[in-house]
């Protein structure tokens, strides 16, 4: 059962590897769980009290050590002061020598003894173990791992694990006009298609039913090799390292030794190399030719695959992101017709041509104090042109159909995932399974719970009758919770901060742009600050939000949450707060804040001293929210959607490839292979850290493409334009670059789809605002319904701007040097207020109101009708597609069906045996030691197939 090449006593078999580097080296069993570590063995050994330190010989000190029999020779040494081991009042038997050990020593000799224990407790739980021999002084070595069918079969039927039956039924499809449209669909997007093995008849289904020892007649079991696959025996070698447990430390599970460097990694194999010259196909070779390549990009993901090869949850995140994609098509192309129209219309659109006109020019007030001059509004005709792309009513439209959009996303979403969960055997997913399996405490808690004990023990020595099940209480956990509080509203604080610094750069230096002598330079302020000011928000939010990842990490981790589960829904919820507010904080500034409290002329706000608070720009701050979202959303997906995601992990790899390179000696290893096996090559890999990162990065992308898309038109087809490389960059990222992670049953997506419902009402509201706050379309509805005295648009430009008296303006704010200083009495400003010749001069006028009530308005029945439709798109559309719901309900009835035929007929089968038997046998003792034997016969015949006629007829 263990194969321990220790010290080349079986020299001959550590020469011989497996040849495909997935088995023992008997080429029988295969591989199902890898467990590497590194090892130092102790060069210099000095007896106690010797005078002088001389390295004895090795090998019957290390025999003693390490081989001595069943490890008891360890276990009689205890460690005295000065990290000493010595027998107490023990005769020492003959060549035995006192050891003394250093630091590195003592804690690789625990290391070692843990893992001794560990693997002895695998070897009795069932599972077969092969090691590598340790033939250098130091160096990295692995523990293969093989689960028999006789352990399979035990924890498959503990796990509770669907298995296909032999029953096999069929799937009604739907008849009438969707048939042939699904038909017509199938034959035009056959190219599309990856080419993978399919089932020979897709109309029918396998029975699955959880698997049972007591009933193992009803499985369809060719080989008991292959009945298992390779991931559903990781899934169960890995349930199994997480149970056993060590005496040491009280360590439980593997998860504890890695966390406490006893073990450096846990993994499952891949199926071999997933390019090369042999022509042996596996299923990884498959993935990457028909999948992970951006040569595939145009095809379809081959999800059942992906499925079967990394497990439920993953292939769950693939099947959700091929449908987000498929979904930003549509949505795309009418964003494309918006902007279309938008530049179609630009030629015609009457507040613009007014701006444009030099003729009928207005005298603007100073943009800033002393140094600035009176300017025409003609000089900013480009920028009003521009926001005619992005601001006129289709967008309002947009908006419209994004929200429906965004909730019609989601019900797909919904029906996809249930049909999923009907083809891959997850709708009766009980939920003892799920919590049987999210159970396992953290080694993190572990330690906690340890240490707490440990203090109640010392301080409380008398009290006995103590609950054996402690937790960690909410007084435990206070310092981490008052921690979280207080870092997080920290963090967010800080990113306020970061985009106020960038509001001071982009008012100073607009400030000591105006100062400048170069004319160019003084025409270009607006255009300079703003694209500069970007590029720094956009430097600032993917540095922190790096920070942000790594600190969210750490606050999930002093919380010590009990299990995976809760550990992983905690750190989604903070990693997304802090990455949400970083992200949208700057585009939040500019759409709602921006321009808002500047005041008036000879009335200004200032920051600091003598510095006035921006402005929008004459054509309203739309055009600008466009720029910053444009630049931030392109920016964050090209660089840290794909230049981190490839580069990071390479980095990483030729990091550790160094470093094991330089810890290591350069010794020769007779008994390695020279080519390397799987388990070498898989170790090189990046190890598997979870999906949150994955989703993490779309659910971003998701609130770009929603929250603020009517500014934005394009937003969807960028984000389409990215995920076309996303999905295949994710897919080679798997499949090449990182460790086979454990296969993981799960029904949904989790916290993920409340964040995405949430985003989507969000998202709502933010454009309401933006629409009513951010954009003229109210003011221009206003003016041409209310104010207009021919029903046209003309005199809206004037209609916005209000008078002001120069001679109001404060001493010393006044242009300096102005040439039309002289000519100039009123000049003009962008606001609703009453003229300087009215009675309440400067005041908000009437106008201002009536706007101010139109837009609440506006977003009261924007909200409303939105929310409307959205209900009822979700109440049209149900959750479980109607064929899904009926083949589950034909699914319950076939399986009782089957049941009760396969014990009837088992039933008679026994019957008929034993009617036979005692008319051939009808001596008493004689006749019943025969029939026994030929019972037994009949059972080994079966290959067990039934269990004993009383069990079975008590269930029958």
């Amino acid at each position: 059962i263990i194969n321990n090449y220790l010290g080349g006593t079986q020299g001959g078999a550590v020469d011989k590897a497996s040849p495909s580097g997935m088995h023992f080296r008997d080429s029988k069993r295969k591989v199902d769980y890898v467990l590497a570590y590194h090892y130092r063995k102790r060069l210099a050994r000095h007896p106690a009290g010797a005078g002088s330190p001389e390295p004895t010989h090795e090998s019957a000190s290390l025999a003693l050590v390490s081989n001595g029999g069943t490890g008891k020779g360890c276990a009689e040494l205890q460690q005295q002061d000065g990290g000493q081991y010595a027998p107490q009042e023990q005769p020492r038997p003959l060549g035995v020598e006192v050891i003394e050990l250093g630091p590195l020593d003592t804690l690789e000799e625990e290391k070692r003894l843990q893992r001794e224990e560990y693997e002895r407790n695998l070897v009795e739980v069932g599972l077969e173990i092969e090691k590598d021999p340790e033939n250098k002084s130091q160096g990295l070595s692995f523990v293969r791992i093989h689960a028999p069918w006789q352990v399979l079969s035990r924890e498959a039927e503990l796990l509770k694990i669907k298995m296909p039956t032999k029953k096999m039924y069929e799937i009604t499809e739907e008849g009438g006009i969707l048939k042939t449209l699904n038909e017509i669909w199938c034959k035009l997007t056959k190219p599309l298609q990856p080419q993978v093995p399919q089932q020979e008849n897709t109309n029918m289904k396998s029975l699955s039913y959880p698997f049972s020892r007591e009933k193992i007649y009803l499985y369809n079991i060719k080989d008991k090799d292959t009945f298992f696959d390779n991931a559903t025996r990781s899934r169960i070698v890995r349930e199994i390292l997480k149970r056993v447990s060590t005496k040491a430390r009280n360590s439980t599970g593997i998860g504890t030794l890695i966390a406490n460097h006893v073990y450096d990694a846990a993994y499952p194999l891949h199926d071999g190399e997933y390019e090369g010259q042999n022509d042996d196909m596996n299923e990884r070779k498959l993935l990457y030719r028909e999948w992970a390549r951006y040569g595939v990009f145009y095809k379809f993901q081959p999800i059942d695959l992906i499925r079967k090869y990394f497990g439920e949850k993953i292939g769950l995140y693939f099947a959700w992101l091929g449908l987000y994609t498929e979904f930003l098509i549509p949505s795309s192309v009418v964003g494309i017709i918006v902007f279309l129209y938008g530049c179609i219309t630009i030629e015609g659109d009457i507040p613009s041509k007014e701006m444009c006109d030099q003729h009928n020019a207005f005298t603007m007030c100073p943009l800033c104090d002393k140094f600035c001059d009176y300017w025409n509004l003609s000089s900013a005709c480009a920028t009003a042109r521009a926001s005619h792309l992005f601001d006129n009513p289709a967008t309002v439209f947009f908006s419209i159909f994004m929200a429906l959009w965004a909730t019609m996303f989601l019900e797909q979403w919904k029906r996809l995932q249930m049909r999923l969960s009907y083809f891959w055997d997850l709708t009766g997913l009980e939920e003892e399974e799920v919590s049987f399996l999210s159970e396992h405490p953290r080694p993190e808690y572990e330690t906690k719970l340890l240490q707490k004990k440990l203090k109640n023990k010392s301080i409380t020595t008398e009290n006995s009758n103590e609950d054996e099940k402690e937790k960690l209480t909410w007084s435990d956990r206070m310092p981490g919770y008052a921690a979280n509080f207080g870092l997080i509203l920290f963090m967010i604080m800080l990113t306020f901060s970061a985009v106020f610094g960038v509001i001071v750069y982009r008012i100073t230096t607009a400030a000591a742009l105006s100062f400048s002598t170069n004319e160019t330079t003084r025409s270009n302020v607006r255009v300079t600050v703003t694209a500069t000011a970007v590029i720094i928000n956009l430097v600032v939010i993917l540095i922190l939000d790096e920070i942000y990842g790594a600190v969210a990490k750490w606050l999930t981790e002093i919380e010590v949450p009990k299990t995976e589960k809760t550990f992983e829904e905690r750190l989604i919820l903070k990693a997304f707060l802090l990455k949400f507010v970083n992200s949208y904080a700057p585009i939040f500034y500019v759409a709602f804040f921006k321009g808002r409290f500047v005041g008036r002329p000879g009335h200004y706000v200032y920051v600091f001293e003598g510095y006035r608070m921006e402005e929008c720009a004459p054509g309203g701050c739309l055009m600008e929210l466009c720029i910053q979202l444009s630049i931030i959303m392109l920016g964050k997906q090209l660089i840290q959607n794909n230049l981190f995601e490839i580069g990071i992990p390479k980095l990483k790899k030729l990091f550790r490839k160094l470093k094991d390179e330089r810890t290591e000696p350069k010794e020769m290893d007779t008994n390695q292979s020279k080519d390397p096996q799987q388990w070498d090559l898989d170790y090189i890999l990046e190890p598997f850290t979870g999906l949150t990162p994955e989703y993490m990065e779309m659910i971003i992308q998701f609130g770009f493409v929603t929250l603020f898309v009517a500014s934005f038109p394009l937003a969807p087809l960028f984000a389409l334009l990215n995920n076309i490389i996303e999905v295949r960059l994710d897919a080679k990222k798997f499949v090449t670059e990182l460790r086979r992670p454990d296969t993981v049953r799960a029904k949904d997506i989790g916290i993920w789809y409340n964040i995405l419902s949430g985003i989507g009402k969000l998202s709502v509201i933010i454009n309401a605002f933006v629409i009513a706050v951010t954009s003229d379309f109210i003011p221009r509805l206003m003016y041409q319904y209310a104010y207009s005295q021919n029903g046209t648009m003309h005199g809206f430009i004037n209609h916005t701007l209000s008078y002001f008296n120069v001679s109001h303006l404060k001493a010393g704010t006044q242009p300096e040097n102005s040439p039309f200083a002289q000519d100039v009495l009123f000049c003009r400003f962008k606001d609703y207020r009453e003229p300087p010749w009215s009675q309440n001069q400067y005041e908000f006028s009437k106008q201002y109101w009536a706007v101010l009530s139109a837009r609440l308005a506006f977003v009261i029945l924007f909200q409303n009708l939105v929310m409307f439709l959205s209900v009822l798109v979700d109440w049209i559309i149900p959750d479980i597609p109607k064929d899904i719901s009926e083949q589950i309900k034909k699914e319950k009835s076939v399986l009782l069906d089957f049941f009760l035929k396969e014990e009837h007929e088992k039933l008679k089968l026994i019957e008929s045996f034993i009617a036979r038997d005692k008319q051939k046998h009808k001596s008493g003792t004689k006749g019943e030691r025969i029939r026994a034997a030929s019972f037994c016969q009949f059972n080994r015949c079966q290959k067990g197939s039934f269990a004993s006629f009383s069990s079975q007829h008590t269930e029958v």
